[in-house]
């Protein structure tokens, strides 16, 4: 089995790599190693992968074309994971071209590639900031979401759409993936766990959006990556029963598939945080703060379509998730 994994060098791209490298599948890992955080971090997330001789790692860039279609007609792939994205809600209110460029043209690119060289299966990371301004909790991959409130997610929903033309159109099987607040050993420095972790080590203020009542669903970073492994195997079929009058936006006449991929358990920012304080043994100082433009105030994944399908339900809780971070946390950076 060939794999192609864009965003390697990531937080999740790496860790989907190892597991992938571990069931005896050949990885090529295509990554730009852009600046949006730590470059050393990637470059030594790569350089673990590496250390496998079933991995190859690619260095291009998703919005240029010619190398995409030259990575592609040597490639042979039989799957192909996108991951690679310009992440970041507060990031795209400062610069919205980056998640142009990423997320839609890169992704174009990728996904134009899966068409013409008949990938046997797409499958692409969307978000759950897709839900916008829906408030049924917990979210379902079968409600609508037309109302996103940053253009982040406006991109991750536009990849949702972009993937089910070409399931329609050309017969490709593609399935998108909504994460909900991956944490984690090697996860990015822009994220609440790694920003927390370390201003309370150096006796930082902590800056505590939504007074601390924000909800999040976090999923930890096994989790996720099991749920990805066992959904790249599953190939989506079209839908026999879909209804056109009654449109499920989760599967389609063409083969295609939407799921969650949550923790299914929605805790308080503030419980969060305690479970910090208690893996490190010592309090944070905190800064209230309100809720942030194109943040959601909470966030729950409806898993059952994950658990039919693929016999899979996310279950590490968040004093596991989080020791098992923060001991990862003190080693690497040798405290």
């Amino acid at each position: 089995m060939n794999i192609l994994v864009t965003g390697a060098a990531g937080f999740i791209g790496f860790h989907l790599c190892r597991r992938f490298l571990s069931m005896g599948f050949h990885v090529t890992g295509l990554d730009n190693l852009n600046p949006y955080y730590s470059v050393a971090l990637k470059k030594e997330r790569i350089a673990l992968l590496s250390a496998d001789a079933k991995f190859r790692f690619v260095k291009e860039d998703m919005g240029d074309r010619a190398s995409m279609d030259r990575l592609f007609d040597a490639g042979g792939f039989n799957y192909v994971v996108n991951l690679a994205a310009q992440a970041g809600v507060r990031h795209s209110l400062k610069c919205p071209e980056d998640y142009i460029n990423a997320n839609i043209i890169g992704y174009f690119n990728i996904l134009e590639n899966c068409r013409q060289h008949k990938v046997d299966h797409f499958v692409f990371a969307s978000s759950s900031s897709v839900y916008g301004l829906n408030t049924k909790m917990p979210f379902s991959v079968h409600d609508n979401v037309d109302h996103p409130i940053s253009l982040y997610a406006a991109s991750k929903k536009s990849n949702e759409l972009m993937a089910h033309s070409y399931s329609y159109l050309f017969g490709l099987p593609c399935t998108g993936l909504r994460f909900f607040t991956v944490y984690g050993p090697w996860g990015r420095p822009d994220m609440a766990l790694f920003l927390f972790t370390k201003a309370i080590i150096e006796g930082n203020p902590i800056q505590v959006f939504n007074h601390g009542q924000m909800e999040r669903d976090f999923t930890y970073i096994d989790d996720i990556v099991e749920g990805v492994v066992r959904v790249t195997q599953n190939i989506p079929k079209p839908n026999p029963d879909w209804n056109p009058a009654s449109p499920d936006p989760s599967s389609s006449v063409s083969p295609y598939k939407l799921y969650n991929i949550g923790n299914n358990n929605s805790v308080t920012l503030l419980q969060f945080i305690e479970a910090i304080e208690e893996a490190l043994g010592k309090e944070a100082i905190k800064e209230f703060l309100p809720l942030q433009p194109g943040d959601v105030p909470a966030t729950c994944a409806d898993i059952d379509d994950l658990i039919k399908d693929v016999g899979f339900k996310p279950a590490t809780n968040i004093k596991t998730g989080i020791a098992n971070f923060i001991a990862w946390y003190r080693d690497y950076y040798g405290q």
